[in-house]
């Protein structure tokens, strides 16, 4: 994974709002913009509004943790490990080393 990337995906967990948002899409993936501001204000008691949402939205999907489609009118967002699973991938464990007799 190339540094620009790590630092994009980074940028985009390092919010509060933002990791809120991807907990709703893990809780249940495939949600419309309108579908997340109502979870992110019953559940979360999130007094955002709906431009501010779709900016955090933009932040994620720019770092591959959100993906979109459309059908029809409707945008509907996913939730993408991938990144994540790069990343722990990125500093693997030092396997540990023999001892000779």
């Amino acid at each position: 994974m190339l540094g620009g990337v790590a630092d994009e995906l980074f940028k985009a967990l390092a919010d509060p709002t933002r990791r809120t948002i991807l907990d709703e899409l893990a809780d249940r993936s495939g949600q419309t913009l309108f579908e997340i501001c109502g979870r992110l204000s019953m559940r979360h008691q999130l007094g955002i509004s709906r431009q501010a949402v779709s900016q955090h939205l933009a932040v994620l999907e720019a770092a591959g943790l959100v993906e979109t489609r459309r059908e029809g009118r409707y945008k509907y967002h996913d939730l993408n490990t991938a990144p994540l699973r790069q990343i722990t991938e990125r500093w693997p464990e030092p396997e540990p080393e023999e001892s000779t007799p």
